[in-house]
C-alpha cells in the first residue's frame, strides 16, 4: 500500500524539525522524515542561500530532487513527513509528483506570531538561520495564504509536544489535503 506526503511547513524557528521528528519516530506506520534542509548542504560548489532571491534556478532544482525523493519512499509504501520552508510558491513540484503517483498529499504550516518566531528563531544553536531579517521576511512569506489558510497551525501558545500532538491528530485530514 503507497504511504501518503506530508509537508510540514513555516518560517525558521517555527518548530518544523523537531515536530516532523516526533511524528515520524512514533508513527503508526513505516514513516520517513525528510528534512529538506539536508538536500541543500549537500551543495558544496556554487551554494546560495535559498533565501536570496538569486538562488531561485538552485530552489527550483533542489525542490524537484525533494519531491522525487518523497514520492519514492510513499511509492514504496512509507508515509513521509517533509519539513522545510515550504510555501505556497514551491509547492508545483509536490502536487505534480503526489497527482502523477497518485498518492495523498497533505500541507500543515506552522505559524507561531512573529515575536514567538524571533524569539524562537534567534535562540537556535549550531548551522540553524538566527539572522533576524531573513526570519521575518520568511514569516512575512507565511502571512495571508489565502486558500491555504485553512492549513495554518498557530503553534505561539504550544509546547513542541502539543504541537506534535496537534499535527498527528490533524495533519492527515481532508482540511489540511491538497490537490
Amino acid at each position: 500500500m503507497p504511504g501518503s506526503l506530508l509537508i510540514l511547513t513555516g518560517p525558521p524557528g517555527a518548530g518544523k524539525s523537531t515536530v516532523a521528528r516526533l511524528v515520524a519516530e512514533d508513527a503508526p506506520r513505516p514513516t520517513v522524515h525528510l528534512h529538506t534542509d539536508s538536500f541543500y548542504v549537500w551543495i558544496k560548489t556554487g551554494f546560495v542561500a535559498p533565501y536570496l532571491p538569486e538562488a531561485a534556478e538552485q530552489n527550483d532544482v533542489v525542490l524537484g530532487v525533494i519531491a522525487e525523493a518523497a514520492c519514492g519512499y510513499a511509492r514504496g509504501g512509507y508515509d513521509v513527513v517533509l519539513d522545510g520552508v515550504i510555501g505556497p510558491w514551491a509547492l508545483e513540484p509536490f502536487r505534480d509528483a503526489a497527482k502523477r503517483d497518485d498518492l495523498p498529499l497533505f500541507y500543515v504550516v506552522l505559524r507561531p506570531t512573529l515575536e514567538v518566531t524571533l524569539a524562537r528563531g534567534t535562540a537556535r544553536e549550531g548551522k540553524e538561520l538566527t539572522e533576524v531579517e531573513p526570519i521575518k521576511g520568511m514569516h512575512g512569506a507565511f502571512v495571508a495564504l489565502g486558500d491555504l489558510e485553512a492549513n495554518v497551525l498557530d503553534t505561539s501558545g504550544q509546547t513542541i509536544e502539543e504541537t506534535a500532538d496537534a499535527v498527528r491528530r490533524q495533519a492527515r485530514s481532508a482540511t489540511f489535503a491538497l490537490s
